[in-house]
């Protein structure tokens, strides 16, 4: 992506600098273009500055997936691939697949042990999300424990940064609280994390509703070829006042034009604000150009990604080493716990 598209993650005001940085990403299917602005471009810059843990949190995803385990394992292969794809580096960052560091879930199981219940049925995201939980069968103690499990991810690398949008702060708030009573409880030093302001776009689905699998909306990450990402965009929906290619239109009621704000040039939104208002240009020149933008940033990184998924690849390589550097930190940490809870 452009460094002009691009924007830095901001450390939140905090007693000590930020060192080393843990981040995940949920496994919970393919990853579409909504986790590269959230989450993933943020990432490519923060590997340039700290020493970086970053996950596919596989364990996290199983909590609603734990029906289609198979599908699971695929769908971590492939997140691991497209983020290397992407241009993330194992030589710079510790790259791990969560359920290959067994330290996650002990660490997990006694951060459960000393949080109180109260803590968790007050999360807005379990109030919020209760009663879908319980049609789709996912009303279990994995989801209601999620927010344990994601500060043991953070506290088994002694995470003093972590990247978050304004919206996640309050969440990072339970994080900090529960490994503050791990270490009144047992007078240890673990890091209460900061959070590192990063902005996150919000884009919307084709549909222009929010991007979602439920809703079959998204536009893959890395899409399969030119031929099915050119067919996405063409489905995409436009100003409804653009009925006939004469009629003018405004564009900033067309999700093409928010797609063009994050993949396309100056030079082509302006070409795409007046033509679009001026009827100029039609609906279908627009989303040509805007094929051909996106298209320029996913070539290389399908082929990179087709790479690392055939057999006999690094792939496996670089999970092994990314396995054995997270769980070495791990241990690391799991020691000291273990030594203040006289556990040893």
């Amino acid at each position: 992506m452009s460094g002009a598209d691009r924007s830095s993650a901001a450390a939140a005001p905090s007693a000590r600098p930020i060192r080393r940085v843990m981040s995940g990403i949920r496994v919970s299917g393919r990853l579409h273009i909504g986790h590269f602005w959230g989450t993933l471009r943020n990432w490519l810059e923060l590997q340039e500055k700290y020493q970086c843990f970053f996950g596919a949190m596989d364990w996290h995803g199983f909590t609603t997936a734990y029906k289609v385990p198979g599908e699971m394992h695929a769908w971590t292969r492939e997140t691991i691939a497209e983020c290397l794809a992407i241009g993330l580096d194992p030589n710079r960052s510790t790259i791990f697949v969560q359920s290959m560091v067994p330290e996650h879930l002990e660490l997990f199981l006694i951060l459960a042990n000393l949080t109180p219940k109260g803590w968790l049925e007050r999360v807005p995201t379990w109030k919020d999300s209760e009663e879908e939980n319980k049609a789709n069968d996912t009303y279990n103690l994995g989801r209601f424990a999620y927010p344990v499990l994601q500060a043991a991810d953070i506290a088994i690398y002694r995470g003093d940064g972590v990247p978050v949008g304004q919206d996640q702060v309050a969440h990072l708030e339970l994080t900090r609280e529960i490994i503050r009573r791990l270490n009144n409880l047992y007078k240890l030093k673990i890091p209460e994390p900061q959070a590192l302001l990063t902005d996150t776009p919000l884009v919307a689905g084709l549909d222009g509703r929010k991007m979602s699998k439920s809703y079959n909306n998204t536009l893959f990450l890395i899409e399969e070829s030119e031929k099915s990402l050119r067919k996405k965009v063409n489905s995409m929906v436009t100003d409804p006042a653009r009925i006939r290619r004469e009629d003018v239109g405004e564009p900033t009621k067309c999700s093409v034009y928010g797609y063009h704000k994050l993949y396309s040039t100056t030079e082509d939104l302006a070409w795409v604000e007046s033509g679009c208002r001026s009827a100029g240009i039609g609906c279908g020149d627009c989303k040509g150009r805007l094929t051909e933008n996106i298209e320029k940033k996913m070539a290389e990184p399908r082929i990179k990604k087709q790479e690392l998924l055939k057999p006999g690849s690094d792939l496996d390589k670089i999970l092994q080493q990314g396995a054995e550097k997270a769980r070495s930190e791990a241990q690391i940490t799991l020691q000291e716990v273990r030594k203040g809870m006289k556990w040893l």
